[in-house]
């Protein structure tokens, strides 16, 4: 039987994104307004908050695009 590997689907976020929230795919696509053609960057693997420069916010938490919402402390819609 070959290695089978899967991985549960990220949960959607309705929210808009904390203005600090970084990740790869935001550098690399170079186009601004494609989440509708790239759903993948919502789901990014490895994201970093620009105020720390870390994997881990202003609140000592880590930092993904499901746990960077309103709720947070350190959250900000806009500049």
């Amino acid at each position: 039987m070959p290695f089978e590997k899967s991985y549960d689907e990220a949960p959607k976020v309705a929210t808009p994104p904390c203005v600090y929230l970084r990740n790869k795919a935001m550098y690399v696509r170079g186009t601004v307004g494609d989440a509708e053609r790239f759903p993948d960057e919502s789901g990014a693997g490895y994201c970093w908050c620009n105020m720390t420069q870390h994997v881990l916010g202003p609140d000592s938490q880590h930092v993904t695009r499901a746990d960077c919402v309103p709720t947070r402390e350190c959250y900000r819609e806009t500049y």
